[in-house]
């Protein structure tokens, strides 16, 4: 099974990140996670993009607050999925590395969602994987089935 890359630009990121780790483990899919800076380390981070395709990564997950150029900067060096998790920080709500992630130029693409949406970053790295995973696409299934259920049964006890 491919892995998963979490980069994220600091480790005050890590408590946002931890809610990806949660579904990527949820799911049994192996992850690496790294600090590496797009403006303090940008040879890092550039090392790791070209790499990371040959050392059996499937996507990327970067998260980053502020200015928020991490995922542009792995997506310009890897033609694998970078999916862009813009975290809040303490100026603008989050607003800015929103817009810095989302706002990429044409042929370099980053699949951006929401502020702090480290999970659903998960899942959609899940669903890249399993694209060529029967089981992994079956759990995921199986995921959103008891995710339903779920629902179904706070409606039921409201009703009663």
């Amino acid at each position: 099974m491919k892995k998963v890359g979490i980069v994220m630009g600091s480790d005050s990121d890590m408590p946002v990140a931890e809610k990806a780790i949660e579904r990527l483990e949820g799911f049994g899919i192996p992850y690496e996670v790294h600090i590496y800076s797009a403006h303090r380390t940008p040879e890092q981070a550039k090392a790791f993009a070209e790499g990371a395709e040959g050392a059996g990564f499937g996507a990327i997950i970067a998260l980053a607050g502020k200015a928020a150029h991490l995922a542009g900067a792995l997506a310009a060096n890897t033609t694998l999925p970078v999916i862009g998790v813009p975290v809040k920080s303490s100026t603008l709500d989050g607003l800015d590395a929103l817009l810095s992630t989302v706002q990429m130029p044409t042929g370099i693409p980053v699949a951006t969602v929401a502020i702090d949406g480290a999970a659903n970053a998960a899942i959609l790295a899940a669903q890249i994987i399993a694209t060529g995973d029967a089981a992994l696409a079956a759990a995921i299934r199986e995921d959103r089935a008891k995710a339903a259920a779920a629902v179904l049964e706070k409606d039921a006890a409201l009703n009663r």
